[in-house]
C-alpha cells in the first residue's frame, strides 16, 4: 500500500517538473542581456573649471564632468601649484558623454558658447596660461572636429578680435581636489558671486550678443 501511495506522489512530482520545464526554459531564452553604455571623453579649459563644470552639466548627453588640471609638466600637481602658474597646467574639465545623445560637435559649440575666444593667456578676469581657453582632442576625429569648428567660427563669429583659443593633443589629466568637485552646487552663494564678480556672464553676453 504504501509503496502504490509513494508511486503516485512521485508521478504527480515528475508531471509538473516536466510541465515547468518549457516555461522556465522559455523564460531563460528570451531574457535580454543588459547592452554596455557606449562613452566618450572630451577635455576643455576655458578659465575657471567650476563654471566650465556648470555650464558642461546642463548638455543633454552629459554623463559627468569632473574638473582637473592638464597640460603641464610636474606630476600630480595640486591646486596652489596650478594656480599659482608655474606648472604649465590648464584648469579643465574632463567630460564622459554619451555620443548616442550629444555628438562632439555639439560639446565644442557649447564649449565656444560659454568662453571669450579673443582672450589669451586667460579668461574673463582669471589671468595666467593657467585659465587659457584651449581644446584637448583625445584622438584624429576630434582633432578634426575642433579644427573644423575653429575654423567655422572665424567665418561666422559675431565678436571682433582673432580667436585665441588653442587646440592640443590631451595629455595626462589629474582631477582636482574634492572640494572643486561640483563647487557651483556646494556653495552656490560663494560661486554665485564669483560668477558676477569676475564679468563672466556680462562679458559672454557682449562677445556672442546675446540678452
Amino acid at each position: 500500500m504504501m509503496y502504490m501511495i509513494l508511486k503516485a506522489i512521485f508521478r504527480r512530482t515528475a508531471l509538473a517538473l516536466l510541465l515547468c520545464m518549457p516555461l522556465l526554459a522559455t523564460a531563460q531564452a528570451v531574457k535580454p542581456a543588459a547592452p554596455a553604455a557606449a562613452t566618450a571623453i572630451a577635455t576643455f579649459g576655458g578659465g575657471c573649471f567650476w563654471c566650465v563644470e556648470e555650464a558642461f552639466d546642463k548638455v543633454a548627453g552629459v554623463i559627468s564632468t569632473t574638473s582637473g588640471y592638464m597640460g603641464g609638466q610636474l606630476k600630480n600637481p595640486t591646486y596652489p601649484q596650478v594656480s599659482a602658474g608655474g606648472t604649465g597646467h590648464n584648469e579643465v574639465v574632463q567630460v564622459v558623454y554619451d555620443p548616442a545623445k550629444v555628438s562632439y560637435a555639439q560639446l565644442l559649440d557649447a564649449f565656444w558658447r560659454n568662453i571669450d575666444p579673443t582672450q589669451a593667456n586667460g579668461q574673463f578676469c582669471d589671468h595666467g596660461s593657467q585659465y587659457r581657453s584651449e581644446i584637448f582632442y583625445h584622438d584624429d576625429a576630434q582633432r578634426k572636429a575642433a579644427e573644423a569648428s575653429k575654423a567655422a567660427l572665424q567665418k561666422t563669429k559675431p565678436f571682433a578680435g582673432d580667436i585665441r583659443t588653442l587646440i592640443t593633443r590631451s595629455a595626462e589629466f589629474y582631477a582636482a581636489e574634492d572640494y572643486h568637485q561640483d563647487y557651483y552646487k556646494k556653495n552656490p552663494i560663494r560661486y554665485n558671486y564669483y560668477k558676477t564678480s569676475c564679468g563672466r556672464q556680462a562679458r559672454l553676453q557682449e562677445v556672442w550678443k546675446t540678452q
